[in-house]
């Protein structure tokens, strides 16, 4: 994983042209870190309309009537956890009349807010009897209130199928679901980083990156973003100000934490849409030297690095680069043109 965070580094700054305006702040070519540190920042500076939770006045029960609204029937609501309107249990509904939002202390048949990073998982704990971390409307969703009660605080952990409670006592989401829930918890994380940890709030292994759950990175990568939470992402730039930048591009995440590689949205930030064509090394491995084709004949700009991001001095002649004095392991070699690059892994054996 850290050889792709070296080959991440060297995502050149021509590739923002291609990155939504909200964005054009941010460096993509920085380390994971660093790009962690500005996505938090701007998400944070760019929140500038903090709801309160009930209220007379515009309230986040208002907000989740539109950020989860069926845009087929603008009577309903998406209810997360749910998958049937057919089976006479209105506790497994998939969607629900929206004024049918529960003010009373006997919500059955009625839906209410869901606090997917669950409020009491948090340190401290969310609160919502003022405007903040509590009543951040990208982390509440509509939910049948019985399910959300099913639900109560139980940590995430992997399965299959349906919203169910796991053989472990855990909560899974629904594989229609599971990918909404990562990108949630991976916001809250980054917006609230020392109250929301995501460790906090998942039953998993950590063998990806220590910050972050094996089992959302999987789900951010598993379940692409659906059309209700663009839907919720553009709502709530309108009403909060800020945006969660892991619906608007899974693969953020992936640049951040590594793990299973989300899908590229933007087509400008992985490794794949960075290349000089018809460009190749060999052999790989290596002992003595490596060669590149360039069937252009243009000038190459060469430098090599190790894992560790630290740049290796080489002797370079022509199309071949001699690695005899470095020591064994693995490497990346960028090769450069102007503002193009292609980036390879090799072994030096």
């Amino acid at each position: 994983m850290k050889i792709l965070y070296i080959i991440l580094f060297f995502i050149s700054c021509k590739i923002i042209a291609q990155v939504p305006n909200y964005y054009i702040s941010i460096d993509f070519s920085e380390t994971p870190e660093n790009i962690k540190n500005q996505l938090e920042q701007l998400i944070t500076n760019t929140h500038t309309n903090q709801l309160p939770y009930t209220s007379t006045q515009f309230d986040t029960w208002d907000a989740v009537k539109l950020t989860d609204e069926v845009p087929e029937n603008t009577n309903l609501v998406y209810l997360i956890y749910g998958f049937d309107n057919n089976d006479d249990n209105f506790e497994t509904d998939y969607t629900r009349d929206k004024d049918l939002s529960c003010h009373t202390s006997s919500c059955a048949g009625l839906w209410t807010r869901e606090h997917v990073f669950a409020r009491s998982l948090a340190n401290p704990s969310l609160t919502t009897d003022q405007p903040g971390p509590g009543t951040d409307v990208h982390n509440l969703r509509a939910c049948d209130a019985d399910r959300n009660s099913i639900r109560s605080n139980r940590l995430f952990q992997e399965s299959s199928g349906n919203s169910h409670i796991t053989g472990n006592g855990y909560w899974y989401p629904g594989d229609e679901w599971k990918g909404d829930v990562a990108r949630i918890v991976m916001y809250m994380y980054l917006r609230y980083p020392t109250q929301c940890l995501a460790n906090g709030t998942a039953y998993s292994p950590n063998s990806y990156h220590p910050d972050m759950p094996d089992v959302f990175l999987d789900w951010n990568a598993n379940d692409p973003v659906s059309q209700v939470e663009i839907q919720r992402n553009d709502v709530l730039e309108g009403i909060q100000g800020n945006r969660n930048p892991f619906i608007d591009n899974p693969y953020i995440a992936t640049m951040i934490w590594g793990g299973t590689e989300a899908v590229d949205t933007w087509n400008a930030l992985s490794l794949e849409n960075i290349t000089i064509t018809e460009l190749d090394i060999y052999p790989n491995p290596t002992q003595d030297f490596i060669y590149f084709s360039n069937p252009t004949n243009n000038y190459l700009d060469t430098e090599i690095f190790d894992i560790s991001g630290k740049r290796i001095s080489i002797s370079k002649n022509r199309n071949r680069i001699d690695v005899s004095n470095i020591e064994l392991g693995f490497y990346i070699l960028k090769l450069s043109n102007y503002n193009q690059f292609k980036v390879f892994k090799f072994i030096k054996k």
